[in-house]
């Protein structure tokens, strides 16, 4: 029998060619010359070989899945997570945060308060430019600003600017009046862009118009920051009138200064991103960004260990499978988060044409003592959120433990007992029919039937389970007439400041606020205080006595502060987290990180 074993190999000719572009080529076969023992006796032969292709390297993307669909993507008229998340990505503000959540510049290079804080002068970057390439000038933000206050707009958050001179009477007029002139409230309104020596700026066209002020009402110390959020954003005039109702949901106008380009949109499905190479910010992001909306969060986790994604939110449901996989245990991240979870009551006189039950403060204490927080968190959450009875969560200025909320299902019975008729008993709100409205997906419905369960065992309550279409679920609470009665939501931080949680959200006068209907005027006093003092300590004790207030009127069941917790693929690198992470670790400093190809299986 022969038998040829190779002794000694050695490559003396080897010839490759590569096309500069297009597929890689056929590997052409190289010669070798072999020392070869053939019987015991060494021999020289010549053979050809076909090396083995080299590894084509991934394209460097990250996935990630963000859940449900944005309602919409329009920077003066957006108010939710999901549709920032969208937005951060694309645009760029004068300033924005860094991971220690300060604020520090974005588009614009410095900026400059007058000394009793009644006027804000911001000079932008120099030669700033949109992806597109188009000159960005301080007129672009001159018009979001404006765009945020006009009554036309209807904008979800409008009312974060109402500190610029003479905005929340634009923003109160009636358009459709006989003397309404809209070249008269801009004159009036405190915003102007203009050249650094003050003199007018003709147009979009102008690249010396680099200078933006702010002219106040009142003292605003903050408004640095606010300045950052997405209501001033610099989405294109033009670009909006050509688009019409739906601009906002086309990559061909959603044209932006952001860290990324928007570059297919597929509503529903999905959203793309490329990295945006006239982007001003700290770096240019090396990575294509893919946004996937699975709703399902069982489904999600499966596309996620097939490496069908590289980013998702952990879920309680995964805990057990995620502990008992090192890999997975391994690539679970968990940090401190920035939201608090409430269970929403709506405070509108009447509901389903009967009288409101929450309106009498007595039966949404009974609601608020009767949730099991730290039952969620441990039952529902997998522990991967943390009960609270306060508003402010740890971590942020304003935070205050004294709460006079607490699980208490015995002193809830008796809350609900000193009800006025005709809510003073289980029996009469089963009567009523109350229902729990949520966003339906299977993870969802498991959660909205624990809550359920939880009112009926310690309150006697039966509620009945109303799901809606998530995207639905978003837009029917942003409208008063259509707030659910019950339903489950929050806030999330968008600036480290209590005028932030407070001012923003619960004044009556906020778009947040008149959803459900709270309205206190004593809080309101005492925020609107508290937002133009000057003095740190006295502004503080002004904020933490608004909300003490808040938390006595118990205008919801306060439930739970979110923790952030992903499943994060080995091959993402370099993420910087901030409590203010939305949808992946790292989003707001997301040219920080960096995908490792070589790893990607």
């Amino acid at each position: 029998m022969r038998k040829l074993y190779i002794f000694l190999g050695l490559l003396v000719a080897a010839s490759m060619v590569l096309s500069a572009c297009g597929p890689a080529a056929t590997p052409t076969p190289e010669t070798i010359v072999q020392t070869v023992i053939v019987e015991g006796t060494p021999q020289v032969k010549i053979v050809e070989v076909t090396p083995t292709p080299a590894k084509q390297a991934k394209p460097a993307v990250l996935r990630v899945n963000v859940g449900t669909y944005p309602d919409i993507i329009d920077p003066q008229k957006s108010s939710f997570v999901i549709e920032i998340a969208t937005l951060k990505m694309i645009y760029q503000g004068l300033t924005e945060l860094n991971e220690k959540l300060e604020t520090v510049p974005g588009a614009a290079e410095s900026w400059k308060f007058n000394q009793d804080a009644t006027q804000l002068v911001f000079t932008l970057k120099k030669d700033l430019k949109y992806s597109d390439g188009s000159l960005l000038n301080a007129k672009r933000f001159e018009f979001a600003f404006l765009r945020n206050i006009d009554p036309t707009t209807g904008g979800e958050y409008a009312s974060i600017t109402d500190e610029i001179l003479n905005a929340p009477e634009w923003r109160a007029a009636d358009p459709n009046a006989a003397d309404y002139n809209r070249d008269e409230w801009v004159k009036k309104v405190g915003v102007k862009a203009s050249h650094a020596d003050g003199s007018d700026c003709t147009g979009y066209d102008d690249a010396a118009c680099d200078t933006l002020t702010l002219t106040f009402s009142k003292p605003a110390p903050y408004f640095a920051t606010v300045a950052g959020l997405w209501v001033g954003y610099p989405a294109k005039e033009e670009n909006i009138a050509e688009g019409g109702e739906l601009w906002w949901n086309s990559s061909k106008y959603q044209i932006g200064n952001g860290p990324f380009i928007l570059k297919t949109v597929e509503p529903f499905v999905r959203q793309y991103f490329v990295p945006n190479p006239n982007f001003r910010g700290a770096g240019i992001p090396t990575y294509d960004l893919e946004y996937l909306y699975i709703t399902d969060s069982a489904v999600a986790f499966e596309a996620y260990k097939n490496n069908e994604l590289d980013v998702i939110a952990s879920a309680a449901e995964d805990l057990d499978a995620i502990n008992a996989d090192p890999n997975l245990t391994a690539q679970h991240v968990q940090y401190a988060g920035s939201c608090t979870i409430k269970i929403q009551f709506s405070l509108q006189p009447t509901w389903n044409g009967m009288p409101n039950p929450f309106t009498d403060k007595k039966v949404r204490e009974a609601f608020a003592l009767a949730f099991d927080a730290e039952g969620w968190v441990k039952d529902v959450d997998g522990s991967l959120s943390l009960p609270t009875w306060t508003w402010i969560p740890p971590g942020y200025p304003g935070y205050d433990p004294e709460s006079p909320l607490r699980f208490d299902p015995e002193a809830a019975r008796a809350a609900l007992a000193a009800a006025s008729e005709p809510f003073n008993s289980a029996e009469k709100l089963n009567a009523m029919g109350l229902k729990l409205t949520f966003g339906d997906t299977p993870r969802n419905r498991q959660r909205t039937e624990w809550l359920v369960a939880n009112y009926k065992k310690h309150l006697g309550v039966e509620l009945i389970l109303d799901p809606v279409d998530t995207t639905t679920y978003t837009a029917l609470q942003k409208d008063p007439n259509t707030f659910p009665l019950l339903s489950r939501g929050g806030w999330c931080a968008d600036y480290p400041d209590p005028q932030n949680w407070l001012s923003v959200y619960w004044r009556s006068d906020t778009t947040f606020a008149s959803r459900p209907g709270y309205k206190n005027e004593e809080f309101d006093r005492l925020v609107n205080e508290a937002d133009v003092t000057l003095d740190p300590a006295k502004r503080m004790e002004l904020y933490k006595k608004a909300q003490q207030i808040l938390l006595n009127d118990i205008p919801a069941a306060f439930g739970y502060n979110t923790l952030n917790h992903y499943l994060v693929k080995p091959w993402v690198k370099g993420y910087k987290t901030t409590p203010q992470d939305a949808v992946f670790p790292g989003d707001v400093l997301p040219w920080t990180i960096t995908i490792d190809t070589s790893m990607i299986p």
